[in-house]
């Protein structure tokens, strides 16, 4: 995990550093918050540790920049016995916990542990790609010229036009767009650093700008917005996804809306079959239904067809769990069904 120390004290910030180091975290210490933001800045970190009582400005400044600039980073106060109330208050404000001193070295390492889980929870549950890397995907193998709108090292790969992205200026990105288009009506559009843009603009701006791009390219090329999870709030992250991909996640729902092809999702859930298995899951006797259904689902780019056998494809395994959670939601109302893991009597 990469940490980064924060206390005016040097013997303890560098004592506590080199125990986290013996840990194989990754960290780097500093004395003051000015030079904290500085390293926050120029580098990302899963973890502050900030001691609450500095001078000039203390661990609470440090909290309020990094929860408006930096969401995803999370905060741990380390703090006297004297000021374990105020500990509390930065809690309150967001700190993800606090460590008193003199500090045992077993308190901080379940600290980390317990922040080492949440990142998991709270983490987007799909992959991380690189932007560059799907715009080279995107050319085809030469049959589509991509506009890459971010900033990259080295020259642009064959069919990639490279355009650095003004994070102040929304309209270049539909300008640029336009201009493209109409010297390659099959290009694609990616867009690097989406976080930049929602650093100097509204949510909502931005979200509308994302809007006319996938309008803009409608009967062109695909869209691919790339960003970084830990510089967004979980909400902005999925306003963006939204946006960016709503047709396909509407034609996902759609293709869920029917029980049939939801029992055809569970039973490849378990393993990959044919279509004889797939309509006895289904309890169908009807073969052009069950044709339909699965082209459906085919279609939706939730299962793959080949050698006589389905399976689900990565979109379809992420369905399935959404499925499963759903399954098991709170009832609606008392007088509604459900099944439910059974707790043993204590």
């Amino acid at each position: 995990m990469r940490v980064l120390v924060v206390d005016d004290d040097r013997v303890f910030r560098e004592e506590l550093a080199e125990l986290l180091r013996d840990d194989h975290h990754d960290v780097v210490a500093e004395g003051s918050v000015a030079k904290a933001v500085e390293r926050l800045e120029g580098a990302e970190f899963e973890v502050v540790l900030s001691d609450l009582k500095m001078p000039r400005q203390g661990g609470l400044d440090l909290l309020r920049t990094v929860r408006a600039r930096w969401p995803r980073t999370f905060v741990v106060m380390v703090t006297g016995f004297a000021t374990v109330e105020t500990a509390l208050d930065a809690m309150k404000l967001g700190a993800f916990d606090y460590i008193q001193k003199p500090f045992r070295l077993e308190q901080v390492r379940e600290t980390l542990r317990l922040v080492g889980l949440e990142r998991e929870f709270d983490a987007p549950s799909a992959a991380a790609r690189d932007p560059l890397e799907e715009a080279r995907d995107l050319t085809e193998g030469g049959t589509r010229e991509v506009l890459y709108f971010g900033d990259a090292s080295g020259p642009a790969p064959p069919h990639v036009r490279l355009v650095p992205l003004d994070p102040a200026s929304l309209v270049e990105l539909t300008d640029r767009t336009t201009e493209f288009l109409t010297d390659h009506p099959q290009g694609a559009v990616v867009v690097a650093g989406a976080e930049r843009l929602l650093a100097r603009h509204r949510l909502e701006d931005v979200v509308e700008t994302f809007d006319r791009l996938r309008a803009q390219l409608a009967g062109h090329g695909p869209l691919r917005v790339g960003f970084n999870p830990r510089r967004l709030p979980a909400a902005a992250a999925v306003a963006l996804g939204a946006s960016v991909s709503g047709g396909e996640v509407h034609e996902t729902l759609e293709a869920l809306a029917n029980p049939i092809r939801r029992k055809v999702l569970h039973r490849l859930a378990d393993s990959p079959t044919t279509f004889g298995e797939l309509m006895r899951a289904a309890g169908l006797d009807d073969s052009p239904k069950m044709s339909f259904h699965l082209r459906r689902l085919v279609d939706a780019g939730l299962l793959h067809h080949a050698e006589e056998q389905y399976r689900l494809t990565p979109r379809g395994e992420a369905t399935v769990r959404l499925l499963r959670d759903a399954t098991f939601l709170p009832p609606p109302s008392g007088a509604a069904n459900l099944a439910f893991p059974r707790r043993r009597p204590s």
